[in-house]
């Protein structure tokens, strides 16, 4: 039969194997643990699940020294600390499948702000002038001073304005979702360094301490040699 082990804290038996000991935890989380389980004992072995749950509050203790409330996207962070699950978005997902009406816009944004656009409105402009201006035929349709020109101007201005703004506010969309991502990535990455730093200085803690026997133990051995010398 393999050795169990009761938590404290659920109060359920679990095989030693899916336990930690309560001494081998950080002091945070051992702080934690201790403030809602006054009577835990240096002894004593958690389940993971309380382990997890623990580690979510002392995740969500730290972010709060910090400021009042949590915001959405550290609650996100604590949730995926807790399920153990990756935050980070590809670029390839933000970029989401657009619709008709996105893609002609990005078109539209992309053709009005380069040269051929300008080369190209520039010729049609003389072209349409000229035409309209040179006696080369009585069937001038827009002469001087080119009223149809002008309507046709601004139709176009009208309607490439705000198809252009529509462009952008959806880059600016996604330009602020890779920066929430970005923030959580951060954030998670500092709270796990963090936890494992504590960790570290817990681990130097107990092996100085296990050291420290082991070379008091040497130097007993040492003096009982030299005394039967």
């Amino acid at each position: 039969m393999p050795n169990t082990q009761t938590c404290p804290i659920c109060h359920q038996t679990q095989p030693e194997i899916q336990t930690i000991p309560y001494s081998a935890l950080s002091q945070s989380l051992r702080t934690s643990i201790q403030f809602h389980t006054p009577q835990i004992n240096e002894e004593d072995h958690i389940c993971l699940a309380c382990f997890e749950s623990a580690r979510t509050e002392s995740f969500a203790y730290q972010l709060k020294n910090n400021q009042r409330e949590l915001t959405s996207l550290e609650k996100r962070v604590i949730q995926t600390l807790h399920d153990r699950e990756t935050i980070a978005v590809s670029p390839a997902t933000i970029d989401e499948t657009l619709t008709v009406g996105q893609k002609i816009s990005d078109k539209v944004a992309s053709f009005g702000g380069s040269w051929a656009f300008i080369l190209s409105f520039l010729g049609i402009l003389v072209i349409w002038i000229i035409f309209n201006s040179v006696a080369l035929t009585q069937q001038h349709f827009d002469p001087y001073p080119f009223i149809l020109l002008n309507l046709v101007l601004s139709c176009i201005a009208a309607l490439q304005a705000p198809i252009i703004m529509m462009s952008q506010n959806r880059k600016e969309a996604k330009d602020r979702q890779r920066s929430e991502n970005d923030y959580m990535v951060n954030l998670k990455s500092e709270l796990e360094i963090r936890t494992l730093h504590e960790k570290m200085d817990h681990l130097l803690r107990s092996q100085m301490h296990t050291l420290m026997d082991f070379q008091e133990a040497q130097l007993e051995i040492l003096q009982k040699i030299q005394n039967r010398t």
